[in-house]
Parts: C-alpha cells; sequence; structure tokens
C-alpha cells in the first residue's frame, strides 16, 4: 500500500514537550528532562567536586558523567525518531537540548571548581552562547555545535583559562565544536564586516554563564545594526542564495539533492527565517500571518517542508554516523523504509519518498517566491531593474499592455485580484502576455495565480481559446523552457494538463536520469529552443540544419512535452504516452495527420537513441530495419531532434560526441536510404571499392606487398573498418614478429574516444583477455570489431573513454599498454587483478537491475546478435566475453551502452563453424551460463529476474 499522509502527523508523548528548557527550547521528543536534566546533572557535577576535590581527580569524572548524558540522551531522542520518524523539528530540538545540558555542565565545573574565583570583576563576567543553527536549537546528530565565548570587554586570565578548560571537555567528549572568543565590541565589529557572522549572531541564544553580555549585545545588535541595515542585509541574503544554488546544480529537482544547501532545501527555508527575524524580530513563521505577509495556509506549507526535510537529515545523519546532507541513493532507500513509504502503482517505494520530499522542495520555492514579493512591496528589497519590456515602451508608445494586466514595478501584474474569476482563460493570457512584451511576472500576480488554481476545470481545458495560447506559449522558441519552468512552478501546468501534472515532482530512481521527470521534459524544451533559436549549430548542426528548413515545429514541441508523459505506472512509458498523445492532441488544435506523427514519436522516441548506441550500424540491416520502422524522411528528421534534446535534458555530460556521431552516421544512412539515394550497389562492389581505397593508400608499397594485403582479409573486414584503420593494420603487419602484440592508441574526434588497434596472432578468447586489460587500466569499451586474417593473425579495434565519457587520457597510454602486454602476453590473469580491484559504493548497491539476455538472428545477415542487460560493473564486459569464449563462439564485434547503473552489451558472434546460434538448447545454454557468470561478479544483484531468452524478433 502506499505511504499514509497521516504517518506525518504522527502522535507522540506530548506531556510537557511545548514547556521551554531552561535555554529557551521547546516542542522536544519528549518531556526536557527524561532526555537529559539539567539540573540533576548539575547538583551530580557538585557532589562529585565534593568527593573529588583535586581538579586531576575531578576533570575524568566529570567527562564520565557527561559522556553519559551526552550518549544516553542521544539515544532517547534516535529512540523516539525511530518511533516516529517524522517528528523531524522535534527531534532537532531534542538534539540541541542534550547538546545544552553537556555544554552548561561543562561550563559549570570550569566556572565553579576547575577555576573558581569567588570575587570576580564586570570585566571576567563570561557567556556562553549558542550561535548559528545551535543558536536556533535545530541540530541533527552531528551537526556543528557552534559556540561563542562573550566577554564585556576583552578577555581576562581566569576567562581564557575557563574557555580553555571548557573547550577540552567538549573535544574530550567528541563534539564538533566551532568556537569564538570575542568582547562585545569585537562581535559588532565583526557583525558589521562580515554576513556570516552577523547571520549567526541574529540566532544567538544564552546557553550557561553570566547573561550580562549576551544581553549587552542583543541590544546592542539590534539598536545600532540590525534595524539600520535592512535592506542591505536582504539583497546579501538573498545574493546569498542565489550563488549556493548556482553551486548545487541550479535545481531542486536533482534527484540526488543537497537537503541543506540545494535549491529547496533546509537554507532556503532559513533564509526566510533570517530575513523575517532581521526585519520584523519574527521568532516563528507563524507571525508572518499577523504582518500580512503570508497566509496561515502558505505558513502550514513552511512549517510541512521544515518538519519533513528536518526529518530527512536526521535520518541522514543517523544512518550516516556522522554529518551527511547528500541524499544519496542508497541512503534514500533507507529513509524511506524508515518513514513508512511503499511499493505502489508501479512505482517503489524510494520515488514515493522523493516524489513527497521533491514537493516539500517546490513549495519551500513557491514561499520564497511570495516572501520576496512582500519584501519589494515594503522596499525592504530593491525592485528589479527595469525589464526591455519599460525600454521598449519608452521608445514605442503603442506597443503597451494587452488585455487586463498592467505593468508594476516593472513586471506585468494584473489589474484587479478579480481578473481571473471574470475569466479562467486569463491565468494563461498573463504568461502569454510576459512572453509577448519579454517582461517579468510581478511575484504578487504569481500568487493570486496560485490562488486561483479551481478555476481550471475541464471546461478551460477543452476552451479553444485556452488550448491555442497553451500551443502558441509552447511553441515560442525565445520563451518556451521559461514559460514552461512558470507555468509549472505556479501548478498551472499540471492542472492544465493533468496528464503532465502526474509526473511532476516524480524521480526514476536510477543513475542516468539526473533529474524529476518534469525537469527533465522543461529542460529538453530548453535544448529545443536554444537549437530552434539557431545557437547550437556547433554542437548540433544537423538538427539545426533540420529546424533551420522547413519542418512542423507544433509536432516536434508537443512530441517532446509529452514523450515522457507515460512513467510511473507498470505499462511501457512510451505505449501509454502514445495514448495520452492520442487524447492530448485534438484538443491542443493538432489536426489529425500531426496527432498521428506525435502519436507515433511518442511511442518510439527512444527508437533512434537504441538503434544507435545498442547495434552495429555499419550492418546495412540495422539501417534497413530502422528505416522500416521509421519509413518517411519527415518523421526520421522529427526523430532525430527529439531525440537529441531527449538525450541533452538527462543531465550534465550525458551527451557527448560518440553519441553525437553515432546519430549523425545513422540519420544519414538511413535518410539516404528513404530518399531513394542509398548506395544499392552490390556487396561485392563495396568490398572491391574498400580494397582499392586501401591499395591507394598503400602506394608506396611494393605491387606484390599490397597484393599480399589485400589478399589477407576476408570480406567483413573490408566493409566493417574505414580505409584509415586498415591501413594502420597493413603498416603493423609489416613490423618484425617481435614484440608478438603490437598496439596503436590514437584520439578518435570525431567520435570524442580513444581508438586502439591491436595486432597479434588469433587465439581463443583474446577479445576477452583486452576487455580485462582495459577494465584494470580505467578504460570503459564503447564500441569494438576484431577480425581473423587468413594466415591467423587478429585485427582488433576498440574505442575507449574514460569513466566521464572523455577520450582516454594519452598521460595513460604507457599503463594501458603493459596492461595489454602482461594480460594478452598470460604474465597477468586478468580476472583475478579485477576480483583484487573491484570495489562496489554503497549507493550503487541500492539498485536492481534485472539480467536479461535476448537472442536476434534477424537483425544481421552473417551474425547472431545477442545482448545482455545487466547491473554495471567493472569487469562485466570481461566475465562476458570470457564466458562466450568458453562455448566456443567467435566475437566479431561488441557495442557497449551504459545509462547509469545499466548495462547493454550487444555481441556479434558465430559459432566455430561460422554459423548463427539458431538452436533453442544453445541459446539456453548461453544464457545460463552468462546468467551466472553475472552472478559471479555481482552476487548482491547479479541474475536477479533473469528473463528466458527471447529468439527472434
Amino acid at each position: 500500500m502506499n505511504h499514509a499522509p497521516e504517518a506525518f502527523a504522527a502522535g507522540i508523548d506530548k506531556r510537557d514537550m511545548a514547556t521551554r528548557t531552561a535555554a529557551g527550547l521547546a516542542h522536544l521528543v519528549a518531556p526536557a528532562e527524561t532526555l537529559a536534566d539539567g539540573p540533576a546533572v548539575i547538583a551530580e557535577i557538585d557532589r562529585l567536586a565534593g568527593a573529588h576535590p583535586e581538579p586531576d581527580a575531578l576533570r575524568p569524572a566529570v567527562l564520565a558523567l557527561l559522556s553519559e548524558t551526552l550518549a544516553t540522551g542521544r539515544e532517547r531522542v534516535r529512540a523516539a525518531l525511530l518511533a516516529h520518524p517524522a517528528a523531524g523539528l522535534r527531534v532537532a530540538r531534542s538534539y540541541a537540548h542534550v547538546t545544552d545540558v553537556v555544554v552548561q555542565g561543562a561550563v559549570h565545573v570550569c566556572q565553579r571548581w576547575l577555576h573558581d574565583a569567588p570575587i570576580r570583576t564586570t570585566g571576567e563576567h563570561l557567556a556562553v552562547v549558542a550561535v548559528g543553527g545551535y543558536g536556533r536549537g535545530e541540530m541533527a546528530a552531528f551537526s556543528d555545535v557552534d559556540l561563542l565565548f562573550l566577554f564585556p570587554y576583552k578577555a581576562t586570565a581566569w576567562s581564557e583559562s575557563v574557555v580553555e578548560s571548557t573547550l577540552y571537555l567538549l573535544w574530550d567528549l567528541r563534539l564538533k565544536v566551532g568556537q569564538s572568543v570575542r568582547s562585545v565590541a569585537d562581535c559588532m565589529r565583526y557583525a558589521r564586516e562580515d554576513l556570516t557572522i552577523r547571520t549567526s549572531l541574529l540566532e544567538m541564544r544564552f546557553i550557561a554563564g553570566d547573561r550580562g553580555p549576551y544581553e549587552t549585545l542583543e541590544e546592542k545588535l539590534w539598536d545600532d545594526l540590525f534595524s539600520r541595515t535592512g535592506a542591505e542585509f536582504v539583497e546579501a541574503k538573498l545574493a546569498e542564495r542565489d550563488g549556493r544554488h548556482e553551486r548545487h546544480g541550479g535545481s531542486r529537482y536533482l534527484l540526488e539533492p543537497n537537503i541543506k544547501e540545494g535549491k529547496g532545501g533546509l537554507r532556503d527555508l532559513q533564509t526566510l527565517h533570517w530575513v523575517s527575524k532581521y526585519l520584523h524580530r519574527c521568532e516563528t513563521a507563524w507571525d508572518l500571518v499577523s504582518r500580512g505577509i503570508f497566509l496561515r495556509e502558505e505558513v502550514q506549507r513552511f512549517a510541512d517542508a521544515s518538519k519533513f526535510i528536518w526529518a530527512v537529515r536526521c535520518h541522514l545523519h543517523d544512518l550516516a554516523g556522522r554529518a551527511q546532507d547528500q541524499l544519496t541513493f542508497d541512503r534514500q532507500v533507507e529513509i524511506a523504509e524508515r518513514m513508512g513509504f511503499a511499493e505502489s502503482n508501479g512505482r517503489q517505494a524510494v520515488e514515493h519518498f522523493m516524489h513527497c520530499y521533491f514537493r516539500h522542495a517546490k513549495n519551500v520555492g513557491d514561499l520564497t517566491r511570495i516572501f520576496s514579493a512582500a519584501l519589494e512591496a515594503q522596499h525592504a528589497k530593491k525592485p528589479p531593474r527595469l525589464s526591455l519590456l519599460l525600454r521598449s515602451l519608452s521608445f514605442a508608445p503603442d506597443a503597451g499592455v494587452q488585455g487586463p494586466f498592467r505593468i508594476s514595478e516593472g513586471r506585468l501584474t494584473v489589474r484587479d485580484d478579480e481578473v481571473f474569476a471574470e475569466d479562467p482563460v486569463n491565468l494563461l493570457r498573463l504568461f502569454h502576455e510576459a512572453a509577448r512584451l519579454d517582461a517579468r511576472i510581478h511575484p504578487q500576480a504569481m500568487r493570486l495565480v496560485t490562488q486561483n488554481l479551481d478555476l481550471i476545470d475541464e471546461a478551460m481545458r477543452q476552451d479553444p481559446e485556452a488550448n491555442r495560447i497553451f500551443l502558441e506559449m509552447l511553441t515560442d522558441r525565445l520563451h518556451s523552457e521559461w514559460l514552461l519552468r512558470l507555468l509549472n512552478e505556479t501548478d498551472v501546468l499540471g492542472r492544465f494538463l493533468p496528464e503532465f501534472g502526474r509526473i511532476v515532482a516524480m524521480m526514476q530512481f536510477n543513475m542516468y536520469h539526473h533529474y524529476t521527470v518534469d525537469e527533465h521534459i522543461i529542460r529538453c524544451i530548453g535544448v529545443l529552443n536554444e537549437i530552434d533559436r539557431l545557437e547550437a549549430r556547433e554542437a548540433h548542426p544537423v538538427a539545426s540544419e533540420i529546424l533551420k528548413a522547413k519542418l512542423n515545429r507544433r509536432v516536434l514541441y508537443v512530441a517532446l512535452l509529452l514523450h515522457d508523459i507515460g512513467k510511473g505506472t507498470r505499462q511501457d512509458h512510451s505505449e501509454l504516452g502514445a495514448e495520452i498523445a492520442a487524447q492530448v492532441c485534438p484538443r491542443l488544435g493538432l489536426t489529425e495527420a500531426e496527432t498521428e506523427t506525435v502519436v507515433w514519436l511518442v511511442r518510439h522516441h527512444l527508437l533512434m537513441s537504441d538503434t544507435a548506441q545498442k547495434r552495429d550500424i555499419a550492418d546495412p540491416v540495422t539501417v534497413r530495419d530502422f528505416a522500416n520502422l521509421v519509413q518517411s524522411p519527415e518523421r526520421l528528421r522529427l526523430l532525430l531532434v527529439l531525440t537529441v534534446c531527449d538525450i541533452r535534458g538527462v543531465g550534465p555530460n550525458v551527451w557527448n560526441n560518440w553519441k553525437a556521431q553515432l546519430l549523425r552516421s545513422l540519420y544519414w544512412e538511413t535518410r539516404d536510404l528513404l530518399t531513394g539515394s542509398f548506395d544499392v550497389r552490390s556487396r561485392q562492389h563495396r568490398i572491391d571499392e574498400a580494397r582499392a581505397a586501401v591499395a591507394e593508400a598503400l602506394s608506396d608499397w611494393t605491387p606484390e606487398a599490397r597484393e599480399r594485403e589485400l589478399g589477407r582479409h576476408y570480406p567483413h573486414y573490408w566493409l566493417g573498418l574505414d580505409t584509415e584503420t586498415q591501413r594502420i593494420f597493413a603498416e603493423m603487419a609489416r613490423e618484425p614478429a617481435e614484440p608478438p602484440i603490437k598496439s596503436r592508441l590514437m584520439a578518435d574526434e570525431s567520435r570524442d574516444a580513444t581508438k586502439a588497434c591491436l595486432y597479434m596472432a588469433d587465439h581463443p578468447g583474446i577479445f576477452s583477455r583486452m576487455a580485462g586489460a582495459f577494465a584494470l587500466a580505467g578504460a570503459d569499451v564503447k564500441d569494438a570489431r576484431t577480425y581473423t586474417t587468413s594466415d591467423g593473425m587478429a585485427c582488433s579495434t576498440f574505442w575507449i573513454q574514460d569513466d566521464e565519457g572523455h577520450p582516454f587520457d594519452p598521460m595513460r597510454f604507457d599503463r594501458l599498454k603493459r596492461h595489454i602486454d602482461r594480460i594478452l602476453g598470460g604474465k597477468l590473469v586478468a580476472r583475478e587483478a579485477i576480483r583484487e580491484k573491484e570495489r562496489v559504493r554503497p549507493r550503487e548497491l541500492s539498485f536492481t537491475v534485472p539480467t536479461r539476455i535476448h537472442f536476434d538472428n534477424d537483425g544481421s545477415e552473417l551474425y547472431t546478435i545477442i545482448e545482455v542487460n545487466a547491473r554495471d560493473r567493472l569487469g562485466l564486459l570481461h566475465a562476458l566475453t570470457r564466458t562466450l569464449a568458453a562455448l566456443n563462439l567467435n566475437i566479431f564485434s561488441a557495442i557497449i551502452a551504459t545509462y547509469g547503473e545499466h548495462a547493454v552489451d550487444v555481441f556479434y558472434v558465430k559459432d566455430l563453424f561460422g554459423l548463427k546460434i539458431r538452436g533453442e538448447a544453445k541459446q539456453r545454454l548461453i544464457e545460463e551460463r552468462l546468467a551466472a557468470a553475472i552472478e559471479a561478479i555481482d552476487p548482491e544483484h547479479g541474475g536477479q529476474g533473469a528473463s528466458p531468452a527471447r529468439r527472434g524478433r
């Protein structure tokens, strides 16, 4: 069953939990004294002092007491966290309370017993103050303990001794203390100069010692600094927030978010708190309701987000046993289970959990936007510079605002609060007008939009004018990404297209996709905008030329919007997406022919990517079969652009020259076939042309030597490699017999890879050994071809990349050659070396990739194609090729594609007699052996869900 929302409101013992502790905290997971009893700890310290009057004896006794207090208190808080896993803020405050009691005990023993000074001057008063997050009273188990040791004036010998002894006690307790030792004057000076220090002092909280310095500093801060620098503080904190977002990926929809520093995380909530407290001395978000800044339901969203994200952070610290704020895949699985999420509706428990997280992160963004509008209205924040709109209006008075809208503070807003009620289509017109004028929308107007979402009903969804406006916005090459993001942030997009609303904040639990489904789609539209504006001609020349020519842009934009809309159910998302497209397209105003094309594109949006990356596109059967599915040049053009945008929208560093070259090659070959210009000459004619090209490249050889070289190779060699690679093998064949293994490594810029040409005597298992050598050297094999000559030599070509998808570093060529020589020379056993080197990162163990093995005897005229799907691991290719060799199969080419944790290894093979593998018994044996090999290198997940072999197409 699905996660029950009421679990988030799970009751805990509320007796006395609202009672404030000695340090001012409230709302704990249990009565304060049951977690850590401050008065009792002080009394026990005094008793120990009587029993151990010597400092050398007293200190270890007190250290043991405080250590037990800390451990026992934390364990009680942890037990409450496990029992009530959504009680995030209560847990955070409870950890802070336990820390308070320990700090108070340390200060007490140092002041009263280790450095007793019965008579102290005013200058020897010392306040111990919590600052930063600890000052706010919110801590996870391993958060920093930020302390300010505060004096009225400068430090004295006595106060320095107390501070030093206190810190040593806290350090011995293994607390992560961040300390500062300052006078009131120092704090004021540093606060004026340093925004971070000023922010930490904004949240200071008295813990122990003398209150005098604390109260003096608090008064001075508010009277002499905070009250006079509101606008400056707001501008600085918002700029700081923007920079932080940029450093952490610029999106709140990253699949492994930093829940503290990332967009939509705790730091954003804290920024709202800091600004409201700085400007209005608000202690809680609820204080903002009385000031007219937030509505009660908006503050409730603030509270719910804070509660949920704090719960996640507390679980993260507990599971990691250290401070951790990156919500990695492995932790997502564990926390989802702890918080009671369950698998349902075809989605994993972790996907439901992350969907909940992203909805809260989105709410944080909404609150930030509302708060920003309120700040501008109160002039606490500078309004933005006048947009292009105002500049255009100053020069073109006739280019005014259309519809029931106006300009306020440099941005587009509504005429009055009844605009949307008068005509719900104005909810779309507002965004359409902003795009037409290139104007930003006022936050107050955005807030009004969210308050009127109920007006978007079925009648509005069927309104032809509403759909016309939406389609115009979608196909706006200048603004559609920006518009879709705004429509999505305000939930207008999900209301107007409920089919899209279902995938908002939906995560896909894999390592390939970097964003939620809705964010991925919007980013894809952004890539299309870039290509459509002809700003990506260098990166995507073919796609740019396609869009520059005549093309149905409506079909392309709608198909891209809908291509992943079927995700999140047990049904194949391409098929479900096609069904949805068939319903949505007519409503948007597309013709029957356009609808048919969109449906086809959504159903087959993975076709070109899969064909290019999982099949040998040099094989004419591959191109023929692909062309038979595409059927028309128009579909081909649309599919290429959609595929480019889809891959680019997955995340950073996913697109590279390798994928670009594969797609371009498939596109040109298929286009020629579909337009009738495909080279339909006989196979023998193409072989003769290839032989002639090599003969010309070897023109400086003697005629006899040339003929000898041309006569050594079988027909498939001439069809499978380019002339330059064949020339390289010819040159290696002329070299002296020693060394027996010859290699050439060179950059292949067209594929963004390194090409490795290896020449040696052929023997069984050679492909597997080479795969092992590359694995040990840290090289990722992307493609491979191997051909045997009539005199028993092997000509093998591998295309390799590093683990980041770039060409292999030339500085590592020597190391790679050593691995090749040692393994192929029999001096090193690849399987044993890989086993010693293999390490699995915990986050990767969270993924289960069922092993699937597929046989295809129709996809190639000469070979059986064996496709293996499995979890990617070091040595996987080596294990698979070793198994195939042991089964007496000859591998002629291998194509390797990885999608995060999912590897797809495709082998073109024949048996010892040069025949395809057609027998069902033989196929079953191959499948069993391959599954066993995967299980052997991946006992955690290997072989899980291995499917029966699918024979034929």
